[in-house]
């Protein structure tokens, strides 16, 4: 048994089963038919004293193959998460006959083990293929179709990499497969591909021997299972007299005692057996198969059966980790193993970290692994005894700064953001921030505080990249969003969010028509590390949007004698800070940031604000940011510094500044550099800018005196 101690399960516990419908990229052709779509269940389980999610599983029965997909598969699944959940144990012997449901919660299971542990809930083991050292080779499968159409994907798993290709056969003219199988032969030969054949049952005993030998003609290496199964005599009268390996499949489904799988493989003793946890037993039932084969010298191979990535991904680790356990006496088990790549349905479970390079699948655990520990680790923090934490700030004016907060105060600005944008406990949030600052921080505690349940994608310019479904609630940098925009695919997810708020930065005139549509509500944010997250809140999109942010409840706002906006948070112990931001107080109480105080660039005694200029440049979409350097005549020059792209030369930039800024705000000077400095949320970095326009200044004099 995989599992016979329970006790690091935490109590209470909630164990649930949720349905999905996955749909095939391309139909999937077997003698039994044409799979369209793929039903399965992913069993979660969550506890309330932990605020994400501790064990991913999957079921995943085949229709007319499983032995356990019937019409109550749905209620007999339930109950057993039940049960787990009330009593904190599974009784694996009663779910002897469900193969499908015992590898599922097995691996939700063992997904749990190791996310108490500390580990990540997707890493069940700890091999090197886990630890992305060693990868499995796998072999290509070739689904069933018109020749054309099988020559065509052949071709396609050669030119991909793959060394050893399935061809699924039986559901047409065999005299058409064997041309298929003469066409490849005479192309690559045994050393060069080694080809196998799986015939899902659909030789007639009586033919099937006369097949085996012309099959064996062009150096198959086995067939899998040639006749229908449940015909032992006949397999095992074959068997002995096959010209070519035979591996049985479907003759173990449904073969559940121990005894029943011994006298199988004593009766049959064939040459190779394939083992599919959800078909075969679970992993338990899986190793019991291997053991019993291993004492009559029967080798094994693992693969898979149309399982989602969360099975491929438990499938391919318990591989790894039992390669070496159940080795037969005297024959190695087969170097390739026929796990499926995740390629198959349109909208796989994205979070894994399979990947397949030529018909090598390693498991490339960085940076994902590495951000969902930060995230473990933030919330170990979070539930510690300590009543504060220290945060960063940006570091967008000058050095990164390190505070110490309150939890509490942390705690109530999130409850206030949830309160507002109107989310309900288990709604899905989007954590694709730095967790080294507050924004990031926040929307782990939003998530902690109030039920939302979080996903994690490490930051990035493309967070919806690998993101397959849409989340309730989401966080962004303006640019994370623009990026987002670019991508098709991307967009269509980002516009599916019901709340979206994009913080961290300006949100230029492009950008912000972009979204001026959207469906969902988009709001751009106002606040700050001091702050704890945002404190206001401007719509960016539909009949409520408005150039003025209006104030979170209990939030209040002032300007002080320089102009500068003043807020009052009960949230955040009430005390009056001082912003830097220059602001002007509407009637109705809400404001409009006109710029920072100390990017003021005072040039010839006139005041210029930075960040007006770059709104006003913005349209153009590109890499630029507003900064002074030191001039004897004005005090202050103001400064372009844009990103170099071999078209937007200083002329163009010149020509750009004449028709758009006023005569006494534009640029004294263009500079051009590789990339921009920003600070990792994505803010531009005032004073490295400042730094870097000053070098350009004097690179650009010292080269003149040269000349």
């Amino acid at each position: 048994m995989i599992f016979t101690d329970f006790s690091f399960l935490p109590r209470p516990l909630r164990v649930r089963a949720v349905c999905r419908e996955l749909a095939f990229k391309q139909p999937a052709g077997t003698s039994r038919g044409v799979y369209l779509t793929r039903r399965l269940w992913y069993v979660v389980i969550t506890s309330p004293a932990c605020h994400r999610l501790l064990g991913l599983g999957e079921c995943a029965p085949l229709p007319d193959l499983s032995c356990d997909a019937g019409p109550d598969y749905d209620e007999r699944l339930r109950e057993a998460c039940h049960c787990l959940e009330t009593t904190g144990q599974v009784d694996f012997e009663s779910l002897r006959a469900f193969p499908s449901i015992t590898f599922g919660i097995e691996t939700a299971l063992l997904s749990a083990k190791a996310s108490l542990e500390g580990g990540d809930f997707l890493t069940l083991f700890d091999t090197p293929y886990t630890r992305g050292e060693t990868a499995i080779r796998i072999n290509g499968l070739v689904w069933m179709g018109r020749r054309d159409e099988m020559l065509a994907r052949m071709e396609d798993k050669i030119n991909q990499g793959f060394r050893c290709v399935k061809l699924k056969i039986g559901a047409i003219d065999f005299e058409e497969e064997m041309s298929l199988i003469q066409c490849l032969r005479s192309r690559f030969s045994e050393q060069e591909m080694e080809l196998r054949v799986d015939a899902n049952g659909a030789f007639r005993p009586d033919e099937a021997m006369h097949k085996l030998e012309r099959l064996a003609a062009f150096g198959i290496h086995s067939i899998e299972q040639p006749i229908r199964a449940g015909q032992w005599d006949e397999m095992g009268r074959m068997c002995r007299q096959t010209p070519i390996a035979i591996a049985l499949d479907e003759e173990l489904i449904g073969i559940n005692a121990p005894a029943e799988k011994r006298r199988l493989l004593e009766t049959i003793r064939p040459q190779y057996i394939i083992l599919k946890p959800s078909l075969h037993g679970g992993l338990s039932g899986c190793e019991e198969w291997m053991e019993l084969a291993a004492g009559i010298d029967i080798p094994n191979w693992v693969t898979s059966a149309l399982e989602s990535n969360v099975g491929l991904n438990a499938i391919a680790q318990w591989t790894s980790a039992i390669a070496d356990k159940y080795h037969c006496p005297t024959r190695p088990m087969p170097e390739v193993q026929g796990l499926g790549t995740g390629g198959l349905f349109v909208a796989n479970f994205p979070f894994t970290t399979m990947s397949l390079e030529g018909d090598l699948l390693w498991n490339k655990p960085e940076p994902m692994r590495r951000f969902r520990q930060e995230v473990q680790a933030f919330e170990r923090e979070w539930l510690g005894e300590s009543e504060t934490m220290t945060v960063k700030t940006s570091g967008s004016t000058g050095e990164p700064k390190t505070l110490e907060v309150k939890k509490s105060h942390m705690a109530a600005s999130a409850r206030r953001t949830v309160k507002t944008l109107g989310l309900q406990a288990g709604d899905t949030a989007l954590l694709c921030l730095p967790l080294q600052y507050i924004a990031g921080k926040m929307m782990a505690v939003r998530a902690f505080t109030s039920g939302l349940r979080l996903v994690s994608v490490p930051p990035s310019a493309h967070p919806f990249a690998d993101l397959h479904v849409s989340p309730t609630f989401a966080a962004l940098t303006p640019h994370q969003v623009w990026e987002t925009l670019q991508v098709a695919r991307e967009a269509d997810r980002l516009k599916h969010v019901s709340q979206l708020i994009i913080g961290g930065g300006a949100i230029n005139p492009a950008l912000a028509e972009a979204l001026r549509s959207w469906p969902g509500a988009v709001w751009s944010t106002y606040g700050m590390t001091e702050t704890l997250s945002h404190i206001a809140l401007r719509r960016l999109n539909g009949p409520e949007a408005d150039d003025a942010y209006t104030p979170l409840e209990g939030v209040g706002i002032e300007t002080d004698d320089e102009g500068r906006l003043v807020i009052t948070d009960p949230a955040t112990g009430g005390r009056r800070l001082v912003t830097n931001d220059l602001a002007t107080i509407l009637p109705n109480g809400r404001f409009v940031i006109r710029g920072r105080r100390d990017n003021v660039i005072c040039s010839g005694g006139i005041k210029i604000q930075a960040e007006r200029l770059e709104s006003q440049l913005a349209f153009t979409a590109l890499p630029l940011a507003v900064t002074a350097v030191p001039d004897v005549r004005l005090g202050e020059a103001v400064t372009l510094v844009y990103e170099a792209d071999g078209e937007h030369d200083e002329t163009w930039w010149k020509r750009l500044c004449d028709t758009h800024l006023d005569r006494l705000e534009r640029p004294r000077h263009f500079f051009a550099v590789d990339r921009l400095p920003l600070t990792e949320t994505g803010k531009p970095a005032r004073q490295r800018l400042k730094q870097l326009a000053a070098e350009c200044l004097r690179e650009e004099r010292e080269k003149a005196t040269e000349e």
